[in-house]
């Protein structure tokens, strides 16, 4: 019995296996990490490691051998991704993205449709075949993709803010794709190939539920979605938090299966959440179950690859892989370059996009299963389709390297990032959003400086949100909270909080991020001000000694002393002070902080 229930587990033991062995050993030999789970993938599948089971049974417990399981966890790992994708958009970007989405996204779809479809009927197929297999393969791959580029750090270039549209449309057009082979199926409904008015009506009428699920996921997602996560940001611990996100992914996805849409649309609760302030907290309770749950994806990705076919028709599957990538490439080309982009950027997103996608297993198998595709010329497609996936990552390094410009020849294409992925240089960034950060948000604002801001109370941040203020929930002294809100492009930290510890752990991380980042923290006296000198703040302002300060400065102009020697008394008593605490502050850290306030903007 133990025995039994072991096997049960044996799957997702052999997975764990291979993502904390063998994915690792591959990155030591700088291959990419999701080309190392798809060969994984087919060096634990039955084409792999499994032919060797009849001749050494223990072979069995080294493979994977329940496909089933194993797509039920990879469509998670898609959903997570476009949830993730969701999180990174919101209603204005979209908007204003919406030329490159529903213009050259829709293009490319229904381009490549045609040119692949045309090529499929010159191999002698039928017309219904022709037009599935033509569908399916128009779309690319956003789980292997995105991955990539953003492993390679192109997803704030244009290239990549183009293949992140095109990859958007295509998402999008999945419930449509899978309506129209239901159509397809109505139309060749009959022995003449006559019509079906009912069939067609009833296919049609599949669009009704998928608008009423996407319509609830929208109703739904502004009415619940904050309250629930500031109900739960108030709660201790982070474990509710969790819960909560991951609830949201998860029902999301499985609302919009409901519908009769692909699970991968419950992205649009990321699309929701986008615009709440708990969005960057979100991104990272379930960045670590993205990146599990895609690698199981591209696992099962690599237990799918027929080898035997691979081997008995090896110039017929090779002959279509190739094609396939050389007319879809061909044909993003040209749509690029009439979109505008320059030549590189649309090389460079046509190689990327060139090979198929995750969904057109899906698009293929309702083809067969609708009895619209043959079943023998759809089964080369696949292993045609999942080879060129395998080449994504050799692609996406080709088009690195061609785009790729000498220092002094780089453009804006090459440095410019996504206004919502990185603040740009100007921004400062506020920690904590109090009284306190609130002033010093007003006073940047009148003097035309951009600011964003983050807070660990829920109450401060929705308060601030209401009044239209850049304000996100997380804790700063999370390194990869202050990544994703572009400490790494900022000028300038300001730390507000009152909370000497705090303020002290949020210098420490910040310093190991960055060495030349101007930041201007609280001190809550002398002590703590020579503590924050000696982590490297660059100024800290004691409250009592500026309190004191304060209160001098308005009992001597009380007193009837000028205004202005009033303002040099006390400046040249705020400087003797500074020097004083700076004192505490290692040489090697004093040379760059003075040289930081000199190069500071007066």
């Amino acid at each position: 019995m133990a025995a039994e229930h072991a096997g049960e587990y044996k799957d997702l033991v052999v997975f764990l296996a291979a993502a904390g062995v063998l994915v690792p050993i591959f990155s030591r030999f700088k291959v990419s990490p999701v080309l190392g789970f798809l060969a994984a993938g087919v060096l634990l599948g039955p084409d792999g490691l499994g032919r060797f089971a009849d001749v050494a049974p223990w072979v069995e417990w080294l493979t994977i051998t329940d496909r089933a399981d194993m797509a039920v966890l990879a469509e998670l790992g898609v959903a997570f991704l476009l949830f993730m994708i969701g999180l990174e958009l919101s209603w204005g970007r979209l908007k204003t993205m919406r030329r490159m989405v529903f213009g050259l996204g829709v293009a490319q779809i229904l381009a490549c449709t045609a040119a692949l479809s045309a090529l499929f009927l010159l191999l002698g197929q039928t017309l219904d075949t022709a037009l599935v297999a033509g569908m399916a393969l128009a779309l690319s791959s956003t789980a292997i993709v995105l991955p990539v580029l953003a492993e390679r750090n192109r997803m704030g270039a244009g290239a990549g803010r183009a293949t992140f549209s095109i990859l958007l449309a295509q998402d999008l057009a999945v419930a449509p794709l899978l309506i129209t082979v239901t159509v397809l199926a109505a139309l060749s409904a009959t022995a003449e190939g006559g019509l079906h008015p009912a069939a067609i009506g009833t296919a049609l009428l599949t669009l009704g539920p998928a608008a009423l699920g996407v319509g609830l996921i929208v109703i739904l997602g502004r009415l619940v979605l904050r309250p629930l996560f500031r109900s739960v940001a108030r709660a201790p611990g982070r474990e509710l938090f969790l819960a909560a996100a991951l609830l949201i992914v998860v029902g999301g996805g499985v609302a919009a299966q409901a519908a009769g849409l692909s699970m991968g649309l419950g992205a649009i609760a990321g699309l929701l959440l986008a615009e709440t302030e708990y969005r960057r907290e979100v991104e990272l309770a379930i960045e670590p179950f993205k990146g599990l749950l895609l690698g199981v994806f591209f696992v099962s990705v690599g237990i799918g690859l027929d080898l035997d076919a691979v081997f008995a028709e090896p110039l017929r599957i090779l002959s279509l892989a190739l094609g396939l990538v050389v007319i879809k490439a061909a044909v993003i080309f040209t749509l690029a370059r009439v979109a505008g982009l320059k030549s590189r950027q649309a090389l460079e997103t046509a190689l990327v996009l060139g090979p198929a996608g995750e969904f057109a297993f899906v698009i293929l198998s309702a083809g067969v299963a609708e009895g619209v595709a043959s079943p023998a010329f759809i089964q080369s497609v696949l292993v045609s389709a999942t080879l060129t996936m395998f080449a994504i990552p050799l692609l996406a390094g080709i088009g690195a390297r061609i785009t790729r410009r000498p220092r002094r020849l780089e453009n804006e294409d090459e440095v410019e990032q996504a206004p919502e992925l990185t603040p740009p240089e100007s921004t400062v960034l506020i920690v904590g959003f109090g009284r306190v950060g609130q002033l010093v948000a007003e006073m940047l604002k009148a003097h035309d400086q951009s600011y964003i801001a983050i807070d660990s109370n829920s109450r401060a941040v929705t308060a601030a949100r209401r009044k239209g203020e850049p304000v996100y929930y997380g804790d700063a002294a999370n390194p990869e909270m202050l990544k994703l809100c572009g400490v790494d492009g900022i000028r300038a930290l300001v730390i507000t909080m009152d909370a000497p510890g705090k303020v002290d752990e949020v210098v420490g991380v910040i310093r190991t991020l960055r060495e030349d980042l101007i930041i201007i923290a609280r001190a809550r006296d002398d002590r703590h001000a020579e503590r924050l000198y000696a982590l490297g703040v660059t100024d800290a302002v004691p409250e009592t000694i500026e309190a004191s300060l304060q209160l001098a400065e308005n009992t001597l102009v009380d007193l009837g002393v000028p205004m202005g020697l009033v303002l040099a008394s006390v400046h040249e008593r705020r400087d003797a002070f500074r020097k004083s605490f700076q004192a505490a502050m290692p040489e090697a850290r004093r040379r760059p902080a003075r040289a930081l306030r000199a190069r500071a903007p007066e």
